[in-house]
């Protein structure tokens, strides 16, 4: 131990004022740092005046009944962050310049919305208790097997065993065959918006986005620097023409093909075709969020945009959000050959590589088919609530709403007449208390409808059909509040 002198010729404080139990000090810490954090809050704080003498390690060590070691550690390390300063001879003193007393800030109130959970509340999902059974099972072989592929940076897109697993998915599935070095893992579908557009755009590009449609993709596009497009949506999906009308120039167009975000309605095979044109023409690239294909509740699914253009033009995005559970934060990308050098060296600068924990228990859930008899198990369960949601909501609105029942999906929207007013919406939303969006937030530019988008996977039918009869109890108020006051004016 390095000798500390502390034998002072000039007068020291008998007693430093030191505070051993402030907020300042770590408790259960060791004695040493204890007494170290106490001398830096005096020394800080201007207690003790900067050039003047500490008292001997003994003394100390007698008025706080530590350790006259302890009381050498803390002095060293004031020497060593600077807060005093030691001769040989002469003893400790405070250095001659310390930090300025710290200020305390005025703390910010952070205002951060927890995600709602109540009937209607959007991505809630429900998993079968087989499935968790088998989930958990695959987890605890794959962590008794734990390798060493655990144990050093991996591929940027992630294990090859899931990749290969979600492309034998997508072949059966959506009719998209791709090889599974065209696959990359990601946490989520924005995550892999993020990561393809920093791949594909330069700042400022422009990228077309349905009007209405998802608005956290419109958030994400304009908060990576790149100009979000409003482009209106009609009953055959994306209007091309007002696109190229709109921003001729764009480099991307994010959609929902299958099942538009939020208003449901399926591309038609001539506005896809359309679209297609359009990429190939402008060079541009079609990113594809293909969010609920699996759950298909009338007829075979429609074949996936990226499987009609053969990942040409087309960056088709999914995740097991909604077909396993939220928490699980794994998604994935299907590139075209031509993206796939470009996306992955996005992917490595933006975080490196995929967890690899879960891959291996994801990979033995699609291979082993436990994947796709929870998907069927679950589809049924979330036809239930959709038929409950629209037939309540039909009912008890008596006519105030319109719900078309969708055929695919985890959503519905239940609309007023265009002609109503949107705080109509809004009024009956909250004396309802009601979770779900407005339909008005849906919106950009085009003219907004008044009405709601209402969630139904993941929660209880009894729940829901509660609450379908409160909004729509306040929807039917709402409407007649509006009609005595147009009556009066």
């Amino acid at each position: 131990m390095r000798k500390i002198p502390t034998n002072s010729s000039a007068p020291a404080k008998a007693e430093l004022p030191l505070d051993l139990t402030g907020p300042h000090i770590t408790a259960g810490a060791s004695s040493a740092h204890r007494l170290y954090q106490a001398l830096c809050d005096m020394i800080v704080s201007g207690l003790v005046k900067p050039g003047e003498p500490l008292p001997p390690s003994r003394t100390l060590a007698k008025q706080t009944g530590f350790r006259r070691n302890a009381v050498v550690t803390a002095y060293e390390r004031l020497i060593a962050d600077g807060f005093a300063a030691a001769t040989v001879g002469s003893g400790t003193f405070v250095a001659t310049r310390i930090p300025a007393p710290a200020v305390e800030p005025k703390r910010a109130k952070i205002m951060v919305e927890a995600p709602r959970q109540g009937a209607f509340a959007l991505g809630c999902t429900h998993i079968d208790e087989r499935a968790v059974q088998r989930f958990r099972a695959f987890v605890g072989r794959r962590m008794r097997a734990f390798g060493s592929e655990h144990l050093h940076y991996g591929d940027p897109r992630g294990s090859r065993e899931l990749r290969a697993a979600i492309a034998d998915h997508l072949l059966s599935a959506r009719g998209l065959r791709c090889d599974p070095d065209q696959i990359m893992l990601t946490s989520g579908t924005l995550h892999a918006l993020r990561i393809v557009l920093s791949a594909i755009l330069k700042p400022n590009d422009q990228v077309w986005c349905e009007d209405p449609g998802y608005p956290a993709a419109r958030k994400t596009i304009s908060h990576c620097g790149y100009r979000a497009v409003p482009v209106p949506v009609d009953e055959h999906g994306i209007f091309v023409a007002k696109g190229r009308t709109a921003a001729s120039s764009a480099r991307a167009a994010y959609v929902t093909p299958s099942h538009q975000f939020p208003l449901g309605v399926q591309m038609s095979m001539p506005r896809r075709l359309e679209l297609l044109d359009w990429a190939r023409q402008a060079g541009a690239f079609v990113l594809e969020d293909d969010y609920d294909s699996e759950f298909r509740y009338d007829g075979a699914p429609l074949m996936s945009l990226a499987g009609i253009d053969h990942l040409q033009r087309v960056i088709y995005m999914g995740t097991f959000a909604k077909t396993l559970f939220p928490g699980l934060r794994i998604g994935y990308c299907a590139l075209p050959e031509r993206l796939i050098a470009d996306v992955t060296a996005a992917r490595a600068a933006l975080d490196r590589f995929p967890g690899t924990l879960m891959e291996g228990a994801v990979a033995d859930m699609l291979n082993s088919g436990a994947f796709a008899a929870n998907l069927k198990r679950v589809r049924k369960l979330y036809r239930e609530a959709r038929d409950a949601l629209a037939e309540t909501l039909e009912a008890a609105s008596d006519g105030a709403l319109s719900v078309p029942v969708p055929s695919q999906g985890l959503h519905l929207v239940a609309r007023f007449d265009p002609s109503v007013k949107l705080s109509a919406a809004a009024e009956a939303k909250k004396a309802a208390g009601a979770e779900g969006w407005l339909l008005a937030d849906t919106y950009s530019r085009a003219r907004p409808l008044p009405g709601f988008v209402l969630g139904f996977s993941g929660h209880a039918v009894p729940q829901l059909v509660a609450s379908a009869e409160r909004l729509a109890l306040e929807s039917r108020s709402a409407l007649r509040a509006r009609s005595k006051s147009a009556r009066r004016a």
